[in-house]
């Protein structure tokens, strides 16, 4: 596979804080790639290393063929970036606002530009409609056609969804699995696990280290966790009791039942058993799902991290835009 992104090795500090830690990544051409992790992670800050809005301490690649280091310029006129925060006017039209964006972009015949962007996005019959009035589906959408109108070979998109209903959600990712077919590459980074694993490819990064990366399907695997799903009465109480059991290396409520997780099969099993049967809850054996994981590894890291000063203090030097560490 012809890659996008391809980079290694890259660091990024603000002060004191070492918030993006030796990042290797290969996207390929045409991939949606989803980014994950807690806020505060580094993952704002990665993307913006990679579209050559910040530079790296350190490391090397390339993206979309151009050096990162060298030839930054390159690569933002070929990538579109969609920020968290809605970054429109709004006391202007839709079509204002894709106007005024397409003279910055300095395209040719913009009008047609223009025109083309609101009808791929289903925004011709609110072209008129004032930025400011517009829920948060359809700002999305006009966000995703303000990145699209000088047609990038790269989308960069950054918690896009937050804030969304699920209807719109839907919309917008048959929209990107649209533009995947033909060729773009997005990285998206995202909270929801259902956004995750409509992904071709995942990467987890938690204190600006990257945990895991591939195929939804390879990562779980990798973690080799045993999953038992527990139902009963007082759950809150048999979750404390429950997770200080042998082989139980995670408990986690989802609903009405108790998701306890473990990688020695055996002993979880067996204490599980004994402890549900004394108890007269209902126990089943279940898949390991993607969100399971995560909090596995979650956990894991936070054990590795105890006494790290919390992110969300600003350092004295460290900038204002990444105060949440990102």
């Amino acid at each position: 596979m012809t890659l996008a992104i391809d980079v290694a090795g890259l660091n990024k500090h603000f002060g004191a804080r070492h918030v993006v830690k030796d990042l290797n990544l290969q996207i390929g051409r045409g991939e949606i790639f989803g980014f994950l992790g807690p806020n505060g992670s580094g993952k704002t800050t990665s993307i913006r290393m990679l579209c050559g809005l910040l530079t790296p301490d350190s490391g090397h690649g390339q993206c979309l063929g151009f050096d990162l280091l060298r030839e930054h310029r390159e690569i933002k006129r070929r990538t579109g970036y969609m920020t968290q925060k809605f970054s429109f006017w709004d006391d202007l039209s839709i079509r204002e606002n894709l106007d005024f964006f397409a003279r910055l972009y300095q395209l040719p015949q913009r009008r047609r530009q223009v025109d083309a962007a609101l009808e791929r996005l289903g925004l011709c019959s609110r072209a008129s409609q004032l930025a400011g009035t517009l829920s948060g589906g359809w700002k999305q959408r006009l966000a995703l056609a303000a990145c699209m109108l000088h047609e990038p070979e790269l989308l960069l998109l950054d918690e896009p969804t937050a804030g969304v209903d699920p209807s719109a959600r839907r919309d917008f990712w048959e929209e990107l699995h649209r533009l995947a077919a033909s060729g773009i590459s997005v990285l998206v980074s995202t909270h929801y696990m259902d956004e995750a694993e409509r992904c071709h490819k995942l990467a987890y990064i938690a204190w600006g280290q990257l945990l895991a990366q591939g195929s939804a399907a390879s990562i779980i695997a990798g973690q080799a966790l045993h999953t038992w799903q527990v139902s009963g009465a007082a759950l809150n109480r048999e979750m404390a009791r429950l997770q200080h059991l042998p082989g139980v290396e995670q408990t986690v409520i989802f609903g009405s039942a108790l998701h306890v997780s473990g990688r020695n099969e055996a002993l979880l099993s067996a204490s599980l058993q004994a402890a549900c049967a004394q108890d007269q809850l209902t126990l089943q054996r279940i898949p390991t799902g993607l969100e399971d994981v995560f909090i596995h590894l979650m956990q894991s890291i936070t054990d590795q991290t105890q006494g790290i000063t919390d992110w969300t203090q600003r350092a004295p030097d460290q900038p204002a835009e990444a105060t949440d560490g990102r």
